[in-house]
């Protein structure tokens, strides 16, 4: 007994009809949820805060008188705003990667609060030894350097909390 054949017929480029192609994904920019809700709590309202202060700083404190303050403001206030856009924008649900973000964000968070502290007080040291026109918006950049390191304690705080419970229902 001889096993039937199977005949194969392949027709190369023959176009579909509308019916057969696929379906599109949909929009580009469909991941994007504009998540304000966040900015209400009080680790949302702690990032807001962050901002102001930083742009405070920024404009109050002379690299005269201390480029390490300057460069501590700035880079804190840039690394605040990447986590600002990261929230507001939900990014943090859109990517299914394998970070644990609240934990990078700790980290980043105690490293701010860290060079905040020197920050302020190496500006006071240096404003304390000098005297000149730029002396008032130097020491206000001091107080409110130090206004912005109490705002990143309690941020890094809020985000210890939300570690540790996150932990806890993991392990």
């Amino acid at each position: 007994m001889m096993a039937p054949e199977t005949v194969v017929t392949v027709e190369h480029n023959k176009p579909t009809s509308p019916s057969q192609q696929p379906q599109q994904q949909g929009n580009a920019l469909e991941w994007i949820k504009f998540n304000v809700e966040y900015f209400k709590t009080p680790p949302g309202l702690l990032k807001i805060i962050e901002l102001v202060l930083g742009i405070l700083c920024m404009a109050l404190g002379s690299p005269y008188y201390s480029t390490w303050f300057v460069f501590v403001a700035v880079t804190c206030f840039i690394t605040t705003l990447l986590w600002t856009c990261v929230y507001f924008l939900s990014v943090r649900e859109a990517l299914k990667l394998p970070i644990n973000w609240v934990l990078s964000e700790l980290i980043g968070t105690a490293i701010q609060v860290l060079m905040y502290f020197i920050a302020f007080i190496v500006l006071f040291a240096a404003t304390a030894s000098y005297h000149s026109y730029m002396y008032g918006s130097n020491v206000a950049a001091a107080v409110f350097g130090l206004f912005n390191t109490i705002a990143y304690a309690g941020s890094a705080f809020f985000l210890y909390k939300d570690h540790k419970s996150s932990v806890g229902v993991t392990a």
